[in-house]
């Protein structure tokens, strides 16, 4: 179940969890219609039926709307992983990611492009997105370090986000393939244990 987001608005919802739920996926649907800079307030409100006052009530504006309703088809992947070892959590948030990758990768692909040139965008996919996955990454390390796995301080610890996500990046436009589980794990064992002196 959807919980309620109160982040953008600084209040909780009215809707039901299971209503914005429903939203937030006539929005995604939508989003992969028409694209980012097509959509409208205006669509949104008539396609899950509701007032357009009500959306802007609720979520401000498109940039947060948007943002919102992508946090929420994309819970935090690394959040709730603990597998006891910084290999096994590392394991575990390439397999969840390659779950997913096909169905999220057009959807995000179109808003990084949109968010180029739209600071408030940026800004929302910043808060909602990019900023709850580098907090919940950092856990992960630091529980790394608080097993006595991992030696404090290492320099390459606070790269593992970059590391992961610039893998994920470069698969596609170098090797013209897809990303695979597979593909994360020799990346996994390959480069970043090794960066962290874990080989």
């Amino acid at each position: 179940m959807v919980m309620q987001d109160t982040s953008a608005t600084g209040r909780r919802s009215r809707l039901s969890a299971e209503r914005e739920h429903e939203l937030f996926e006539a929005v995604l649907d939508h989003l992969r219609e028409v694209g980012y800079e097509a959509l409208t307030m205006d669509a949104v409100a008539a396609r899950t039926r509701s007032s357009k006052a009500t959306l802007y009530r609720q979520w401000q504006s498109k940039p947060h709307l948007v943002a919102t309703a992508l946090r929420h088809s994309k819970p935090v992947r690394t959040a709730g992983i603990d597998t006891g070892t910084l290999r096994g959590d590392l394991v575990q948030f390439a397999e969840g990611v390659c779950k997913s990758a096909e169905k999220d990768s057009a959807l995000l692909r179109a808003v990084a492009f949109a968010q180029q040139s739209n600071e408030e965008l940026q800004q929302a996919m910043w808060q909602l997105m990019v900023e709850p996955e580098l907090a919940a990454f950092h856990d992960l390390i630091d529980r790394a370090v608080g097993r006595g796995e991992l030696t404090a301080g290492i320099p390459a610890a606070e790269f593992v986000p970059h590391m992961m996500l610039g893998a994920m990046l470069a698969r596609p436009l170098i090797d013209n393939a897809p990303v695979t589980s597979e593909y994360l794990v020799r990346y996994v064992d390959a480069v970043i244990l090794p960066a962290l002196h874990l080989n």
